[in-house]
């Protein structure tokens, strides 16, 4: 948008303009950050829903200049004084109307100015008068042309394990918790009421491991196996007895976990193959980003990627996401034989088309930026609902996935849940390199999915019903 300012000799007494504007969480915390000021009526509380952060008053404030300084007397103009009264608050979520109204024309191009912000029902949040220096010569302004500013903040995990609340712990399986990383995690899932644990493995590697986490082990179940692969067989067991509902890895060997559930015999073997699925919550991005197979399926064919592919998108569906849109990677987002991961893509997407894959939308090949950005797509000729839009990302391999999911983590500040599928229960697969935050979100993914598996549909449609 062009903004063109008013000079001195332009402006009249009774000139007004005014802009609306939503109090957003983020607004708070990037003024928390320029500000510095840490006060906690302040700062948006996720797990507090009772409880409505307050706008500071100077944000609020701080609005009036964007009147000032965008529209009257426009690009140009400098503050002399501003006064202020506060009558009301803000919080997040009004949406707030900044008004500003030529009151006099003073010498040297000095002009004042009434400044009223309103609120909720009109009521006034802050009045006062501003005296500012008019613009010295014409400008025009394109006030689009800002760097963009992404606030670290994982709300989707928050959702998750908020929507959590309610529902019975899920009784996991904790396979070989046996330092403080791996029982930590389990057991900050179970104060957060998403697990009910049963610690299975060494019990003084395990009580050893809970005396330096500083925890109490009072209140959950430890069976003693200390030999990893008979501990993983005993999680199995488990499950078929229908005394767990889910298996969490601990400190062992993936592959020794996994070797046990993928028996022929006394396993957890369906139909399907099974595959991981991360979970990524990325700043800036309004969904979450799932991304499969990153750390099971090595050099899936395309038998393989089909499955890989259902499983992802019911994932999706037991987070609430009613269709998933499914972009299938490769380097590049036209078919080439020389290319293997481009054929593949393009039979998944005729697959989907043809109700072999179901409850998605998928499409491929794509290349990560026509997959993730609607300019990039539309640049190149791209089109369809996937493009620019994916919820899903299927990569070509296991190398492919990995290094996609760890530069989120490490270099765009995303945080990554772990969840493997394909198997009769869910099975949490974290790493010792997760912050409390993804071990939380990987065992609230499991819970979600297994109501989904048990119900038919996302918890979010229960609560949706509940509160009609």
């Amino acid at each position: 948008m062009i903004r063109e300012n008013k000079l001195y000799d332009e402006l009249n007494v009774g000139d007004t303009a005014q802009v609306k504007r939503v109090c957003t969480a983020n607004d708070l915390y990037v003024f928390a950050h320029a500000s510095g000021n840490l006060n906690p009526l302040h700062m948006p509380d996720p797990d507090d829903d009772q409880t409505e952060a307050v706008a500071p008053s100077m944000w609020v404030g701080a609005l009036i200049s964007s009147v000032l300084g965008n529209v009257l007397p426009g690009p140009g103009t400098l503050y002399r004084s501003q006064s202020l009264r506060f009558l009301d608050r803000a919080h997040v979520g009004d949406e707030l109307t900044v008004s500003v109204t030529v009151k006099e024309k003073l010498p040297d191009s000095i002009v004042a100015m009434e400044t009223v912000v309103t609120g909720r029902g009109g009521e006034t949040v802050a009045e006062g008068v501003a005296e500012v220096l008019a613009p010295e010569r014409k400008v025009s302004v394109d006030m689009e042309d800002l760097p963009e500013i992404v606030v670290q903040r994982h709300q989707h995990f928050d959702e998750y394990i908020r929507a959590c609340e309610g529902l019975d712990p899920l009784v996991t399986a904790v396979v070989a918790p046996e330092e403080k990383e791996s029982l930590g995690g389990a057991l900050l899932a179970a104060e957060h009421g998403l697990i009910r644990p049963i610690l299975i493995g060494s019990e003084t590697l395990i009580r050893q491991a809970a005396k330096e986490a500083g925890e109490n082990l009072g209140p959950y179940e430890i069976i003693d196996i200390p030999d990893h692969v008979a501990a993983a067989g005993k999680a199995v067991e488990l499950v078929h007895e229908g005394q767990a509902g889910a298996l969490m890895k601990g400190h062992l060997h993936t592959s020794d976990l996994l070797r046990e559930i993928l028996k022929s015999k006394g396993g957890l073997r369906t139909s399907r193959r099974m595959s991981h699925a991360f979970v990524m919550d990325v700043p800036g991005l309004d969904h979450p980003l799932i991304i499969s197979d990153a750390a099971i399926n090595i050099s899936p064919d395309l038998t393989t990627k089909v499955d890989i592919t259902q499983s992802a998108i019911d994932v999706a569906r037991a987070l609430g996401i009613e269709t998933p849109k499914v972009g299938v990677l490769s380097a590049v987002e036209t078919v080439n034989p020389q290319i293997p991961s481009t054929l593949d893509a393009a039979a998944l997407s005729k697959m989907s088309d043809r109700g072999q894959i179901k409850g998605g939308v998928v499409d491929g090949p794509l290349a990560m930026d026509n997959a993730m950005d609607a300019e990039a797509a539309k640049t190149k000729g791209v089109t369809g609902l996937v493009a620019g839009h994916a919820e899903v990302l299927i990569v070509p391999n296991l190398e492919a996935g990995n290094m996609l999911a760890k530069e989120l983590a490490f270099v765009a500040g995303a945080e990554a849940a772990g969840i493997a599928l394909g198997a009769s229960c869910p099975v949490i697969l974290t790493s010792r390199a997760d912050g409390e935050k993804a071990r939380l979100a990987s065992c609230a993914i499991a819970v979600l999915y297994r109501y989904w598996q048990e119900h038919g549909q996302p918890i979010g449609v229960r609560l949706a019903e509940a509160a009609e």
